[in-house]
């Protein structure tokens, strides 16, 4: 078991668990693994979200970097996706994003890309944790004119800008936008420095909401995690579509013209649906993780289209499209890849592809929305010993509530257990025909766990 990474990088209360000296280590260490197969001094980008924590990581990250002798392009606050497509576009050695992405602002993270823009695979970041621990690490320091240096390129921000135009500015034109109106919730995170940029470059009417961030305000009460106040907007503002990304830009979630959420599971069957119509889904393939609605997996079915399950984390939802040379493939949060553009989830993106679908059907989401029927699903956090998130498989009171819920709903429905990746949690949910019978049997199976695991 990893010490320091995650599903989604490490991720730590910043400046206590996520220490300036231990950032200092990953960044050092992390230079190491991604740059010692080039022969050249290696330049990595640093980008992060609107936490007050946000400039101390990068600092540690930056002395971290130079330290071992690599040049630093410093992005600002700009989104996840910006960095990964940046990545790539400047032929960077590797890039790092410091945020903790939807949780709360005391969090913070680092998430490493390589220079393909992609997040780096598991065997890396065990390279990484092993390298950080080991006093090897103080062989890799430059000295003298060895040292890197570091420069602010806040700039490079209009690069991201113009990807957006480049892919939909001529055909968004062509479409009557004169009565669409979206109202964008940017969760007071990183695509609040860019979204309106881009919504108006494309002519597309829009409110934008919680883009006032403060180092503290990110995800609070907004953003993709918390919809009411954009539903409430939604409806009171007659908006033909809500738009909600997560702090760090690369997720999305939606609401239609009545309040309704749009799922991950939902956009994904629209917009797969779409691809599939306009002969552009290669290998008729959808991919989704196993926490997916099971009303996903049937929309597959019922549309002839192959529908592949991955682990949970939009690496291996990646890594699947890689190896099998599939387009399109995301997580119910609302993590979708598009791998035609970029190959990182990207909640501008994909709120522009909802849009493309509206515009040229001329159909509302709500419309839109009735190609796939969601089952009722629950999910229910236990909090748990996080030394002992793996013990519920062990523990026979614990599996044999498990196997018994298994049985009942291995017809019309499903059961999944799952230690979260980031927290000291173990995940209960369970899919039915009956939302509250299904919440009253994961409520039982998650106060268990807790009894016996926390």
């Amino acid at each position: 078991m990893r010490k320091y990474f995650g599903t989604d990088g490490i991720r730590r209360i910043a400046n206590t668990e996520l220490s300036p000296s231990l950032v200092y280590r990953v960044a050092k260490a992390g230079a190491y693994a991604l740059a010692k197969h080039t022969n050249h001094i290696p330049t990595i980008l640093i980008g992060r979200d609107t936490r007050i924590s946000g400039t101390l990581i990068e600092s540690a990250m930056t002395a971290g970097f130079l330290s071992y002798g690599a040049n630093v392009k410093s992005l600002g606050v700009i989104p996840t996706p910006a960095v990964a497509y940046l990545t790539k576009k400047l032929k960077a050695d590797a890039s790092v994003v410091i945020s903790a992405s939807h949780n709360t602002y005391e969090f913070n993270g680092v998430k490493y890309f390589s220079n393909k823009g992609m997040k780096i695979p598991d065997e890396i970041e065990e390279e990484i944790e092993e390298m950080m621990d080991s006093e090897k690490l103080n062989d890799f320091t430059a000295v003298n004119d060895k040292i890197g240096t570091a420069e602010v390129r806040t700039d490079l921000l209009d690069e991201y800008v113009y990807f957006f135009r480049k892919n939909f500015e001529e055909e968004f034109e062509n479409y009557n936008t004169s009565d669409f109106v979206v109202a964008i919730d940017t969760a007071n995170g990183a695509t609040s420095v860019v979204a309106e940029k881009v919504f108006t470059a494309l002519g597309i009417k829009h409110y934008i909401m919680n883009n006032t961030p403060n180092g503290l305000n990110i995800n609070e009460n907004c953003g993709s995690t918390h919809l009411d106040m954009l539903k409430k907007y939604v409806v009171e503002n007659n908006c033909n579509l809500g738009i909600a990304y997560d702090g760090d830009g690369d997720r999305c979630l939606a609401v239609d013209e009545n309040g309704n959420e749009i799922d991950g599971d939902r956009l994904l069957a629209i917009i797969s649906n779409y691809m599939k119509e306009k002969g552009t889904l290669k290998n008729n393939t959808v991919v989704a993780t196993v926490m997916s609605n099971l009303g996903l997996k049937k929309y597959a079915q019922k549309n002839n289209l192959n529908f592949v399950e991955t682990k949970v984390g939009d690496r291996y939802v990646l890594e699947e499209m890689l190896k099998n040379n599939y387009n399109i493939g995301g997580e119910q949060s609302g993590h979708i890849i598009f791998l035609d553009y970029n190959p990182t989830g990207d909640g501008i993106l994909t709120s522009l592809m909802l849009i493309r679908v509206m515009l040229e059907k001329q159909k509302k989401a709500s419309e839109l929305c009735k190609i796939i029927n969601i089952y009722p699903q629950v999910l229910i956090n236990a909090k748990v010993c996080n030394d002992k998130k793996e013990k519920y498989k062990e523990d026979k009171e614990i599996q044999t509530e498990i196997k018994k819920l298994e049985e009942e709903f291995s017809e019309n429905g499903r059961v999944l257990i799952r230690p979260s990746g980031t927290e000291p949690l173990i995940r209960v949910m369970i899919e039915g025909e009956n939302q509250e019978y299904i919440k009253t049997k994961a409520e039982k199976l998650s106060k268990i766990i807790e009894k016996k695991l926390s």
